[in-house]
C-alpha cells in the first residue's frame, strides 16, 4: 500500500527493538579505537597478495609472532583462508582453545586429519585438495565441531554454518576487523552471486544479522531474496551501534547518544566501498540499506556523500532522530532542505501511526504510533514535495501492523531489493 500524506511519527522505544550490537541502555561508548587497516584488499595484484601471504605465513609457522592473531587477519583480508602454499596445497590454520583439532571435510571423508599445534593457541595443517570448488570443511576435537571463523568463503545449511575451500557458486565471503576513522574494528559478510558476476552492489548495515539463520530475531535470510545479479556487503555492527547509525545527537531515557554518523559515513563510501570495488570490481549500480537506526544512517550516507549513491532504501528507519528530547535537524528536514538529487529513495514502515505536531516543531512525531510509521510517510511526502517523482525515484510502502523485528524486515526485504535491481 502506497501513501503519500505528509505524516510521521517515532516511538523512541523502536529504535531499542534493534538489530545486534548494543543492548538497550546500554554505554553509546565513544567509538573505540582503530583496529583494523583492511589487509590486502587495497589493489595489490592477486598474485603478488598471495606471494606475500605465503610468505607470512610460512614466517609465522617457522619464527612464530607475538601478533599472532594480527598476522592471521592480515592474511585473512588478503588471500584468505584456506591460503594456497606454494606447491598447489592448502593451508589451513585455527586459533582453537583446548587439545586435539582436526581438520575434516568433503575432501577426506569428514573423517578428521590430526593439525600440528604451535605456541599461542595456533592450529595448523597443509593437505591437498584435489576439487576444492564447493568443497566443505570444519574444525572438530571429537567433540565440537566448529566453522573456521577466518575463512574467506562460508554458508550455512542444516548443520550450521560451513566453510568452503573455494566457490565459484553463489556464496558468503568475510573480511575480518575493518575499522577506521576512530571506530572500531568488524567484520564484514559478503554474498557473491555466481562466478562472481553482479551488476549492483548494496551495502547494508547491522550485517550480523542478514545471512545468519540463528541471528537475532530470526534474522533476514537475505539470501533468499537477494537477486542473482547483486553482491550486498553485510557491515556489522559494534557496541557503539547508536552513536554510529545517527547522524547527530539526541537524549534517551535520560541519555544523550549519537553524532558519529559522519564518521561511519565515511568509513563506509572511503574505505569499504574502495576495498570491496578494489576485490570484486565495481558496480553498474550502488546503493546502500538498512532498519530502524539502519535506515536512519543509510540515508544519512547518501545525504554526506551526494551523488555517490544511485539508491538509498530505508525500513523502518527512525528518521525523526535529532527532535526526541533534543532539537537538532532530522533526516526528514535535512532532506527537505536538500531539495532533489539523483539518489532513488525507498522508505516503508509496517505498524500504524496517530500522527500529530503537538509541539509545533513541523514534525508529526508527538502521537502514538508503531515501526516508525509516520516519520516513514512523512520523508515520502516531503521528497514528494520537493521533487521526486514516485515510481522513478520515490517509492514508499507501508506493511500494515508489522512488527519492528527482523523477521517482518526479511518477509518484505524483497520489495526494495527489486527496486534496486529495476535501476
Amino acid at each position: 500500500m502506497r501513501l503519500s500524506l505528509p505524516l510521521g511519527l517515532v516511538s523512541c522505544a523502536l529504535l531499542l527493538a534493534c538489530t545486534g550490537g548494543a543492548e538497550p541502555g546500554s554505554d553509546p561508548g565513544d567509538g573505540g579505537d582503530d583496529t583494523g587497516d583492511g589487509g590486502g584488499d587495497g589493489g595489490v595484484d592477486p598474485a603478488e597478495q598471495l606471494a606475500l601471504d605465503q610468505e607470512s605465513f610460512q614466517a609465522l609457522l617457522q619464527d612464530g609472532a607475538s601478533d599472532l592473531e594480527a598476522v592471521l587477519n592480515g592474511i585473512a583480508n588478503g588471500s584468505g583462508f584456506p591460503l594456497e602454499a606454494p606447491d598447489g596445497e592448502y593451508w589451513f590454520a585455527c586459533l582453537c582453545e583446548g587439545s586435539g583439532w582436526m581438520l575434516a571435510g568433503d575432501h577426506e571423508g569428514w573423517s578428521g586429519q590430526a593439525m600440528t599445534e604451535e605456541s599461542g593457541g595456533l592450529w595448523w595443517i597443509k593437505v591437498p585438495v584435489e576439487e576444492p570448488d564447493g568443497s566443505l570443511y570444519k574444525f572438530t576435537n571429537g567433540s565440537d565441531w566448529i566453522a573456521d571463523p577466518l575463512a574467506r568463503r562460508y554458508g550455512y545449511d542444516e548443520y550450521g554454518e560451513h566453510s568452503l575451500v573455494r566457490a565459484s557458486a553463489a556464496h558468503l565471503e568475510r573480511r575480518v576487523d575493518i575499522g577506521g576513522r576512530g571506530l572500531q574494528g568488524r567484520e564484514l559478510r559478503i554474498w557473491v552471486p555466481q562466478d562472481g558476476a553482479f551488476t549492483h552492489t548494496l551495502f547494508a548495515h547491522d550485517g550480523q544479522n542478514l545471512f545468519d539463520p540463528e541471528a537475532t530475531w530470526g534474522g533476514w535470510r537475505l539470501q533468499d531474496s537477494v537477486p542473482g545479479d547483486m553482491l550486498v556487503v553485510g557491515i556489522d555492527n559494534t557496541s557503539a551501534r547508536m552513536d554510529e547509525y545517527t547522524h547527530t545527537t539526541d537524549t534517551l531515557y535520560g541519555e544523550e547518544y549519537g553524532g558519529l554518523g559522519d564518521d561511519y559515513a565515511d568509513l563506509v563510501e572511503l574505505d569499504i566501498r574502495p576495498m570491496i570495488e578494489a576485490a570484486y570490481g565495481e558496480a553498474e549500480v550502488t546503493g546502500v540499506m538498512g532498519s530502524s537506526l539502519g535506515g536512519l544512517i543509510s540515508l544519512h550516507i547518501a545525504h554526506r556523500h551526494e551523488g555517490a549513491y544511485d539508491y538509498a532504501a530505508s525500513l523502518s528507519g527512525t528518521l525523526s532522530w535529532g527532535s526526541f528530547e533534543q532539537h537538532n535537524p532530522t533526516m526528514i528536514e535535512l532532506y527537505e532542505a536538500a531539495g532533489h538529487r539523483s539518489t532513488a529513495v525507498y522508505v516503508d514502515s509496517g505498524g500504524y501511526g496517530d500522527c500529530v505536531d503537538s509541539d509545533g516543531d513541523g514534525l508529526q512525531d508527538d502521537g502514538e504510533g508503531a515501526d516508525n510509521y509516520c516519520p516513514a510517510v512523512q520523508m515520502a511526502g516531503t521528497l514528494e514535495a520537493v521533487g521526486y517523482t514516485w515510481e522513478q525515484d520515490l517509492w514508499h510502502w507501508w506493511e500494515e501492523g508489522a512488527e519492528h523485528t527482523e523477521y517482518a524486515w526479511a518477509e518484505r526485504v524483497w520489495r526494495p531489493l527489486a527496486v534496486f535491481e529495476s535501476l
